[in-house]
């Protein structure tokens, strides 16, 4: 029992999960796309949800907003299902896949055995695609792997009841309509202002404001926490960013590339540049969580190392903030 379907390697799961369905369904739609249009990009800090004994840093939507969003901004519709019970889970996928119907999955990471045990830990927002079963073994695309892989039918229930923050309760969903055709110039003008909305919204926790929250606390975690915890809180923001669905960094190149790809279609010469500069935000990204990670793993020289690294998060606020009020009134 084994779909034909084409596995894609992708920058982030739930963006590759999508385009893949798509691709399989016909439609040519690239991940940036899909992360553009569902406007998937965002900062939010979550300080009363904790994961791995640190607060929620996330560098994007919730998992399944991307999809929905970018489903409604073209005229697709998405069925998503969730189970108390394993049995049921199994027998709903197993059915699908007998139709020749290829699913996504939100599941757990940890028990996940192809994963790298750096990368093995409790985050329950992956995606992945099952298409096909081989005895007891299933057929898995992840688009976040190079290749195909299986997991035992023991092994996957594990990874879809996983226990914790964002617990995926065998969750799995799957396009079921589809327009003549993808209109995709209006959706993508209504994903870029919604991303501008989140990111400069006025409330403490999401956008430019929630970075400056982060960056405030940075400040008061060695003297308010002790060094351990500090360094652990600090090292979460990190993994969040750069191991975890490409994080801050990885995301602000996916959406220069989404802007680059809406440019060229829209024939908008603002968004090209737009999109330049996005690149280079991105960039600082990465030199923030470089400098980061230094301080976590004592290697840094700096004797006041959490202030600088606070005040590159507030330098990269202020860039993000004239960025997405720039970009507003670009479309």
């Amino acid at each position: 029992m084994k779909i034909d379907f084409t596995h894609k390697q992708a920058a982030h799961c739930e963006n590759g999960v999508v385009s893949n369905l798509m691709r399989h369904n016909g439609f040519e739609v690239s991940e940036p796309m899909v992360f553009g249009i569902g406007a998937g990009l965002l900062f939010s800090y979550l300080p009363f949800i904790k994961v791995n004994h640190a607060p929620v840093f996330t560098y994007r939507a919730m998992p399944g907003l991307i999809f929905n969003r970018f489903a409604k901004r073209t005229g697709i519709k998405v069925k998503r299902e969730k189970f108390n019970s394993p049995m049921a889970a199994k027998a709903r996928l197993d059915e699908n896949l007998k139709k020749n119907n290829p699913v996504g999955l939100q599941v757990g990471v940890y028990n996940l055995p192809y994963f790298p045990d750096e990368y093995r830990f409790h985050f329950n927002a992956h995606n992945m695609v099952v298409y096909g079963k081989d005895g007891g073994n299933y057929l898995i695309s992840d688009p976040v792997m190079e290749s195909v892989t299986t997991l035992t039918e023991k092994e996957l229930e594990k990874v879809r009841f996983a226990k914790g923050a964002f617990a995926p309760k065998g969750h799995m969903y799957y396009p079921i309509e589809f327009p003549e055709a993808l209109e995709l110039e209006k959706a993508i003008v209504k994903g870029i202002k919604q991303t501008c909305r989140d990111m400069t919204a006025p409330v403490p926790i999401v956008g430019v404001k929630a970075m400056r929250w982060v960056a405030k606390n940075i400040r008061k975690w060695p003297d308010k926490l002790g060094t351990k915890k500090a360094n652990h809180y600090l090292g979460q923001i990190v993994r969040m960013q750069e191991e975890i669905g490409t994080g801050g960094g990885g995301f602000r190149y996916i959406y220069a590339a989404f802007l680059q790809e809406s440019g060229k279609l829209l024939n908008n010469d603002a968004l090209l540049e737009h999109s330049k500069e996005m690149t280079i935000i991105g960039d600082q990204w990465r030199d923030f969580a470089v400098d980061a990670s230094r301080i976590y793993k004592n290697r840094s020289s700096q004797t006041d190392a959490y202030n600088k690294v606070a005040t590159q998060l507030e330098a990269i606020a202020k860039k993000e903030e004239a960025f997405f009020k720039a970009l507003r009134k670009a479309v």
